[in-house]
């Protein structure tokens, strides 16, 4: 499999030494080393965070005679079956990186086989003759962003890498998009708005048996896929219906093969989502560890994690605050680690979606927030497992799992006096204890009682005169004197970031 890591791209006039600079602002995402090749109109460069291949998977990968070029952040699932058709094909692999297979089938059939990449990745690439291009994946997984000026584009994996000359022309790179300088900004892969539920079950008043297996299947071959690494995995486990699911199905491979599977909680002492996950962690028999920490040190670690996240979207830092100190615990014991992020947004999980009458007008909204996926929870997902040496793996967002999701008729999604996500509920039941299996949602940040804690102490900043003075300075205006204490800070650790389109900004909270 591949890493997290961070890579740096330009093409056109480019000073090698703001390269440099900019890998420096990524060193958190690659701390095993670093990597840069100069070509006449392109500069590349990488951090590394070693999971595969630990001695011979540096980059930028070359092919054998030096003449393509590639970095890339992210996995490439697929990798081992196009390399054994590349390898019959007559390509040499000169290391056994995922992101090698990549570089060989874009050299040998165009950026058209993109399509042909299953994974989560950003990958940029450069050829002697003077070709050049960057893409990221279906959903945006994994991180990219640019900046155009005159004849230079500049990419990086985060925005604060950015010189604060660039930071005001920064953008998201879309999800799903290759870019040359000949063609500009092509889709590859892109989740088709008119995906809609297929015609078989739309009769059917409720799922028969076989769809609640076919969910099931799809999801445990997603999850045993992304088990798959030269290094430990674990398991963030909040004890929500979404973890405890991908923890139940690692559980259970892990035991298959005698092992123990790790996992890893975080709370408040005595809160809700650290009482669930024991329970969780009890049933299954998996090697739990946890974190308890205190309201001064929610408060205290904000800012940081502001900066780390780059957002001031208050849900986001709620469940951020919990979620990079639980991914600090992880990290002493494991390298990758699975997240239970997508299921809500497939399955119908927030509590807004519960208003929506219409199958028609939920499905058209699930899909929307998976479109927004990419600024919002997988931001913080990308950013806090970079910040501690992490790798993410999110079993939802498999795209045959996200596929299949899409398919399924959004009535049988809707709420109707059902608990949310009741579809998945019903595929896993006997996996997990009832109790689990069937309480009711609460967003990470709540059970881990962050929210209530940080929403007090912040919102004290800010007097209300304050509030109405400043409030719009943002469109749409800023929500709470809490969100504009978060919005200070984040001016502060971002300096010269335009948030109007950069910061994912969410309901519900």
């Amino acid at each position: 499999m591949g890493t997290i890591s961070g890579i740096v791209a330009a093409h056109g006039p480019f000073d090698p030494l703001e390269g440099m600079r900019m890998l420096d602002r990524l060193a958190h995402r690659g701390p095993d080393g670093q990597g840069s090749h100069a070509l006449d109109d392109a500069w590349l460069g990488h951090r590394r965070l070693a999971v595969v291949d630990l001695e011979g998977g540096a980059q930028p990968l070359r092919d054998p005679a030096g003449r393509y070029w590639l970095v890339g952040d992210g996995e490439i699932y697929n990798h081992e079956r196009l390399r054994t058709e590349l390898e019959d094909r007559g390509h040499v692999f000169r290391t056994r990186t995922d992101q090698e297979s990549a570089l060989h089938l874009i050299e040998a059939d165009g950026l058209a086989a993109l399509s042909r990449l299953w994974g989560m990745f950003a990958l940029a690439g450069a050829a002697l003759d003077g070709r050049f291009f960057a893409a990221r994946d279906t959903l945006g997984i994994t991180p990219l962003y640019w900046a155009r000026h005159h004849d230079t584009a500049v990419f990086a994996s985060e925005l604060k890498a950015f010189d604060p000359n660039r930071r005001p022309d920064v953008e998201p790179f879309p999800p799903g998009h290759v870019w040359t300088p000949e063609d500009g900004l092509r889709p590859f892969d892109v989740l088709a708005d008119a995906a809609a539920p297929g015609a078989a079950a739309q009769h059917e008043a409720d799922p028969p048996e076989e769809v609640l297996a076919d969910i099931r299947d799809t999801l445990i071959r997603a999850v045993e896929r992304l088990l798959v690494a030269d290094v430990p995995v674990g398991a963030l486990l909040s004890g929500g219906l979404d973890s405890s699911i991908v923890t139940a199905i690692a559980a259970r491979h892990a035991h298959r093969a005698g092992r123990r599977f790790p996992t890893f909680s975080v709370g408040l002492a005595g809160s809700a989502d650290l009482v669930a996950a024991r329970q969780v962690a009890d049933e299954l028999g998996t090697d739990h560890h946890e974190r308890v920490y205190t309201d001064d040190e929610l408060i205290d670690w904000v800012p940081e994690v502001i900066r780390v996240i780059e957002s001031f979207d208050p849900s986001l830092v709620h469940s951020s605050v919990p979620n990079l100190l639980v991914s600090k615990l992880a990290a002493r014991t494991v390298k990758v680690v699975l997240i239970g992020e997508g299921a809500d947004e497939l399955f119908a999980g927030y509590g807004y979606y519960s208003e929506i009458e219409s199958d028609v007008e939920l499905h058209k909204e699930l899909l929307s927030t998976i479109h927004g996926l990419h600024i919002g929870g997988l931001q913080r997902v990308d950013r806090v497992a970079g910040a501690t040496g992490l790798e993410p793996r999110t079993p939802f967002l498999d795209l045959d799992v996200v596929r299949l999701g899409l398919s399924l008729p959004a009535r049988w999604k809707l709420s109707d006096d059902r608990a949310e996500k009741w579809l998945l509920r019903k595929a896993f039941e006997g996996w997990l204890p009832e109790n689990v299996l069937w309480r009711p949602k609460q967003q990470f940040g709540q059970g881990t009682g962050a929210r209530d804690v940080l929403g007090e102490y912040y919102a004290g900043t800010v007097r209300d005169e304050e509030f109405e003075a400043e409030r719009d300075v943002l469109d749409p205006p800023l929500r709470s004197r809490e969100e504009l204490a978060y919005y200070r800070l984040f001016q502060r650790e971002l300096t010269g970031v335009d948030p109007a389109h950069l910061v994912g900004r969410f309901a519900g909270w």
